[in-house]
Protein backbone atom coordinates (compact mmCIF):
# COMPACT_ATOMS: atom_id res chain seq x y z
CA UNK A 1 0.00 0.00 0.00
CA UNK A 2 1.43 3.36 -0.46
CA UNK A 3 -0.35 6.53 0.42
CA UNK A 4 -0.75 10.04 -1.56
CA UNK A 5 -1.86 13.07 -0.59
CA UNK A 6 -3.96 14.82 -3.68
CA UNK A 7 -5.60 18.49 -4.06
CA UNK A 8 -8.57 18.81 -6.05
CA UNK A 9 -10.18 21.69 -6.87
CA UNK A 10 -8.50 23.56 -3.85
CA UNK A 11 -9.86 20.08 -1.58
CA UNK A 12 -7.16 17.99 -0.09
CA UNK A 13 -7.61 14.03 0.13
CA UNK A 14 -5.22 11.46 1.52
CA UNK A 15 -5.42 8.19 -0.99
CA UNK A 16 -4.34 4.70 0.01
CA UNK A 17 -3.44 2.35 -3.28
CA UNK A 18 -3.58 -0.71 -3.05
CA UNK A 19 -1.61 -3.00 -5.39
CA UNK A 20 -3.88 -4.99 -7.47
CA UNK A 21 -3.35 -8.32 -8.70
CA UNK A 22 -2.63 -7.00 -12.64
CA UNK A 23 -6.19 -8.08 -13.67
CA UNK A 24 -7.92 -5.35 -15.46
CA UNK A 25 -10.89 -6.54 -14.17
CA UNK A 26 -10.23 -5.33 -10.39
CA UNK A 27 -10.18 -1.80 -9.50
CA UNK A 28 -6.32 -1.18 -8.73
CA UNK A 29 -6.80 2.18 -6.28
CA UNK A 30 -9.34 3.23 -3.75
CA UNK A 31 -9.64 6.83 -2.96
CA UNK A 32 -11.56 9.06 -0.61
CA UNK A 33 -11.71 11.41 1.71
CA UNK A 34 -10.66 11.17 4.91
CA UNK A 35 -13.50 10.52 7.23
CA UNK A 36 -14.44 9.85 11.10
CA UNK A 37 -13.35 6.03 12.21
CA UNK A 38 -16.52 3.58 12.71
CA UNK A 39 -17.12 1.62 14.86
CA UNK A 40 -16.45 -2.23 14.53
CA UNK A 41 -18.76 -4.46 13.44
CA UNK A 42 -19.80 -7.61 15.49
CA UNK A 43 -18.11 -10.59 13.34
CA UNK A 44 -20.71 -13.03 12.60
CA UNK A 45 -20.33 -16.84 14.24
CA UNK A 46 -18.34 -19.25 11.90
CA UNK A 47 -20.97 -21.44 9.70
CA UNK A 48 -23.50 -18.67 10.42
CA UNK A 49 -23.37 -17.07 6.68
CA UNK A 50 -26.49 -17.99 4.70
CA UNK A 51 -26.61 -20.27 1.00
CA UNK A 52 -27.92 -17.52 -0.88
CA UNK A 53 -25.45 -14.67 -0.85
CA UNK A 54 -27.10 -11.17 -2.32
CA UNK A 55 -24.38 -8.77 -3.54
CA UNK A 56 -23.87 -5.35 -4.16
CA UNK A 57 -24.58 -4.41 -7.65
CA UNK A 58 -22.78 -1.22 -7.77
CA UNK A 59 -20.56 0.54 -5.38
CA UNK A 60 -22.16 2.94 -3.49
CA UNK A 61 -23.16 3.78 0.10
CA UNK A 62 -25.46 2.02 2.21
CA UNK A 63 -29.08 3.95 3.04
CA UNK A 64 -30.89 1.37 4.78
CA UNK A 65 -30.89 -1.89 6.23
CA UNK A 66 -34.67 -2.64 6.90
CA UNK A 67 -33.99 -6.28 7.52
CA UNK A 68 -32.13 -8.16 10.54
CA UNK A 69 -30.87 -11.39 10.87
CA UNK A 70 -33.72 -13.76 11.45
CA UNK A 71 -36.42 -12.05 9.62
CA UNK A 72 -38.57 -14.09 7.03
CA UNK A 73 -38.65 -12.45 3.22
CA UNK A 74 -40.31 -12.64 0.36
CA UNK A 75 -38.90 -12.55 -2.97
CA UNK A 76 -38.83 -8.79 -3.81
CA UNK A 77 -38.73 -7.65 -0.17
CA UNK A 78 -36.33 -4.83 0.00
CA UNK A 79 -33.36 -5.85 1.74
CA UNK A 80 -30.81 -3.10 1.57
CA UNK A 81 -30.88 0.29 0.64
CA UNK A 82 -27.62 1.86 -1.47
CA UNK A 83 -27.09 5.23 -2.82
CA UNK A 84 -25.18 5.48 -6.08
CA UNK A 85 -24.66 8.63 -8.09
CA UNK A 86 -27.21 10.02 -5.83
CA UNK A 87 -29.89 7.85 -7.16
CA UNK A 88 -31.65 5.45 -4.08
CA UNK A 89 -31.43 1.05 -5.63
CA UNK A 90 -33.17 -1.07 -3.59
CA UNK A 91 -31.63 -4.14 -3.68
CA UNK A 92 -34.31 -7.21 -3.28
CA UNK A 93 -34.17 -10.57 -2.42
CA UNK A 94 -34.02 -12.80 -4.97
CA UNK A 95 -36.29 -15.64 -3.55
CA UNK A 96 -38.35 -16.18 -0.70
CA UNK A 97 -36.28 -16.97 2.64
CA UNK A 98 -34.71 -15.94 5.94
CA UNK A 99 -32.03 -13.73 6.40
CA UNK A 100 -28.75 -15.07 7.95
CA UNK A 101 -26.62 -12.30 8.10
CA UNK A 102 -26.50 -8.74 7.28
CA UNK A 103 -23.29 -8.39 6.20
CA UNK A 104 -23.39 -4.04 5.92
CA UNK A 105 -24.58 -1.17 8.16
CA UNK A 106 -26.35 2.05 7.33
CA UNK A 107 -23.25 4.48 6.34
CA UNK A 108 -20.89 1.78 4.76
CA UNK A 109 -19.22 2.63 1.90
CA UNK A 110 -19.85 -1.00 -0.59
CA UNK A 111 -17.80 -1.91 -3.73
CA UNK A 112 -19.60 -3.59 -6.33
CA UNK A 113 -19.74 -7.53 -5.96
CA UNK A 114 -19.68 -6.99 -1.71
CA UNK A 115 -21.71 -9.32 0.17
CA UNK A 116 -24.96 -7.21 1.42
CA UNK A 117 -27.05 -9.89 3.14
CA UNK A 118 -26.70 -13.62 3.08
CA UNK A 119 -30.25 -16.10 3.18
CA UNK A 120 -31.17 -19.87 3.39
Amino acid sequence: MKNYTITVNGNVYDVTVEEGTGSAAAPAAKAAPKAAPKAAKKAAPAGAQGAVKVTAPMQGKILKTPVAAGSAVKKGDVLVVLEAMKMENEICAPQDGTVATVECAVGDSVETGKVLVSMN
